[in-house]
Parts: structure tokens; sequence; C-alpha cells
């Protein structure tokens, strides 16, 4: 992009700001920065005025979830199945990855931190681990991991793991990608300058993921090795099982597009995102969303109808995403503390939420789908995240989960 151009968008939509600093760089940052420019969709700002707007929501219904039980009773019938589907290659794997670690003292990508106590374990070894336990389980069959890092934490992710030997798991199975990143602003909708050559941007969300593959032309991959189900995760669940066998059989054999691990509530008010139908559609519904009358509903067998959270694991139809792939999914914005340099060029790290980034989230996606199977897995043996470094949801939680699980850490 020329700078003519770049003037000329910018002025577009009221961004004229971002070239302040121009003159004062060097042609290479000059040459970066008119190529972020390029790049950036500034339309999105315009949802500025959408903060603290829920989008509007359909009639909610429960979905029943496949109880333990259940899966018990089925258990070697839907392993086979998943073992099979594994071994011709159908079945791929994306770790979530964009993020760092700042909550947990680090400014390091989120998956380098160490969780050890009397060795070193880090997260992103932890993943690795328990994706060769299925890899064990299939007779050494391979699954193709797809890594999504962000422009902020590739090149360490990527460097990482190089340095760790890919933790065992070969390097030729392995692909990193970049999540798309979308601006950052002020509540007027301005953009933020993180530095004086470059745009705030933020990862576009957890339902960035797949258009993100597109984008990097990942879909010629996934046609040419013949690859039907994709096993989505995030990085901070230490204990989650994935692309297992039983997980992928149950979602093969019931003819859905999607599965969805749950967990059973520990509490009709816990803070997580619950299974459901919205308009007769699969969808989640949010914890702050639950009214008191779906709260207290019962289901034939007398437990709570919206009983199941999601744990940010979902086995998705490829031909499905590939068919809502071109739809505009819902944008969310989101008030956050965001870094940047104030109008004389000198940093700015916010104490408290100073604007807002936007997101697209995994919830719109599984509403474009027409079919959903909850999948219910043990919570102490499948969700341990880390999000905080102390109390719950943390590195200290995390670690007592694993230990009970028998891993040595």
């Amino acid at each position: 992009m020329k700078l003519e151009e770049a003037k000329k968008k910018l002025e577009q939509f009221g961004q004229e700001h971002v070239l302040k600093y121009y003159d004062e760089l060097s042609e290479a940052q000059k040459e970066a920065l008119l190529d972020q420019i390029d790049q950036t969709d500034f339309a999105i700002l315009e949802n500025c005025k959408n903060l603290g707007k829920g989008g509007e929501r359909g009639e909610f219904a429960p979905l029943a979830a496949m109880q333990l039980s259940e899966i018990e009773a089925k258990k070697d019938e839907f392993t086979k199945i998943g073992i099979e589907t594994i071994k011709a290659g159908k079945v791929a794997a994306v770790l979530l990855a964009g993020g760092m670690g700042t909550r947990l003292g680090s400014d390091n990508p989120k998956g380098m931190y160490n969780i050890g106590i009397t060795k070193t374990v880090y997260i992103f070894q932890r993943i690795i681990e328990n994706l060769l336990d299925t890899v064990n389980q299939a007779d050494g069959s391979y699954i193709h991991l797809f890594i999504m890092t962000s422009e902020k934490n590739n090149d360490a992710t990527v460097a990482f793991f190089k340095e760790n030997n890919y933790f065992g798991y070969p390097e030729e199975k392995i692909t990193f990608f970049k999540q798309d990143m979308a601006p950052a602003s002020d509540y007027d909708g301005k953009v933020y300058m993180e530095a004086k050559d470059r745009i705030s941007t933020s990862p576009n969300g957890n339902a960035g993921w797949f258009s993100s593959m597109l984008k990097a032309g990942l879909d010629e991959t996934l046609h040419k090795e013949g690859i039907e189900w994709i096993d989505i995760f995030a990085v901070d669940n230490v204990l989650q099982r994935i692309a297992d066998p039983c997980f992928v059989g149950a979602t093969v054999a019931s003819k859905v597009e999607v599965g969805a691990k749950v967990v059973r509530k520990n509490a009709p008010d816990e803070k997580v995102g619950v299974m459901c139908l919205e308009d007769g559609k699969p969808s989640i519904v949010e914890y702050y969303e639950l009214s008191q009358e779906m709260m207290d509903a019962k289901d034939a067998n007398g437990d709570p109808a919206y009983n199941y959270g999601v744990i940010l694991n979902y086995m998705f139809n490829e031909a499905a995403l590939e068919r809502i792939a071109s739809k505009q999914l819902p944008l969310h914005v989101v008030e956050k503390k965001i870094g940047h340099i104030d109008e004389n060029g000198n940093e700015v790290k916010p104490e408290s939420p100073n604007g807002c980034k936007f997101e697209q989230l995994v919830l719109d996606m599984i509403h474009e789908l027409d079919s959903c199977l909850p999948y219910e897995v043990v919570r102490e043996k499948e969700f341990a995240p880390i999000k905080n470094k102390t109390g719950v949801d943390s590195v200290e939680s995390a670690r007592e989960l694993c230990k009970k699980n028998g891993i040595e850490l």
C-alpha cells in the first residue's frame, strides 16, 4: 500500500492519527505500518456503540447431553469407530494458543508456562502428552496438529517447540498458523497505537480459528489429507483428552455436525456457558443469560435441564465448517485494558478497562450448524483450566487435579 492510499483509507474511517509519527519512522517501520493499515478492517470499529448491548437472542430450550452412563455402556462401540476414523487419517486437531501468560505473571506465550513442582512441565508439553495418549490408543496413528498462534506470540511459540524437539511429536505432523487480528480502540472507536509504528490489535475471538486456517490456505491441506473431523481445544486446560477415540466415535455415530465436551455443573449458577437449543438449533447460553426459571427447570429424570457446561473442546465436521465459512458471524464488543502510547508517544499500561476489543465466538459458529452432541466427561479427569496463578481455575488447582490423575509434576 502506498502512503497516499493509506491516508485515503484512514480518512474514510476517521483514523488519521495512525500516521502521526510516520515521518520519524525507518523505511522498514514505514513499510510495516502501511502493510498493517492495508490489512486492518477499520469498519468493525463502528461496533463500539454496541458495547454493553448483548446481541438479540432467540428462544432457549434444553438440549439433552449424552451422559456418562450411556457413554460407558457404548464405550467399546464408540472407541472402535473412533480408532478406525483416526487410523483412516480423517481426524485433525487444532490447538488455540494465541494468548500470552500475562495473568500468570509471564511475558511468554501461555503454553510456555511451567506448571511443574519437582521438575519442568510446560503447558504445551502436557498438551502433547495428552495427544500422544490418543496416538498410542490408535496404534501409532499420528494426528495432524494445527497450532493457532497470534502475531504477538507466533515466533516465540514456534521457536519453543523447535527447541524442545516438539515434545516427541513428529515435526511434519505439526503446522503453525496465525490467528487474524482485530484493531483495538477507545470508546469512541479511535484505534489505539501500540507504538509509533504499530496499531494496537488483539486476536479476533475463539471463532476466528477456521477463517484464519482458510486465510492461511490450510483448507488445501485438509482436503489433500482427507480430514473430515477437527477437534478444537484451548491451550489452558492441561487435562483434556484430545481427539479422544470414544468422543470421536460417539460424534461420528450420532451423525451430528459438531460434538461438544461438557461437564455437569457444580452449581446452578456456575459461571460457565451451557449447551442448549436456541430457536431450535444448537447454541450456548451464557451463565449471565440463564433466567431463574431456566436454572430451576428439570428434565425427565428430575435433573436440572440446563446442567452441562462447555469446556471448549469441540469436534467439528469439516464439510459443515466450509458450508458456514462464508457467513458473517456476529461481532461481540468486549471492554478490556488496552496498552498503548499517548498523544506524546509515552507508553501507557492502564490499570482498568479503557476501550474495546472485537471478537467472534464459537457459540455463534455452533448456532450456524444443524445438530450437536453434548458429550459428558468427568470434570475431575478432563477439566483443569489455568486462568489465574492462584485460587479458582489456577496453576494451583490444575496441579492438584494433575496429581489426582496420577500425572507427575
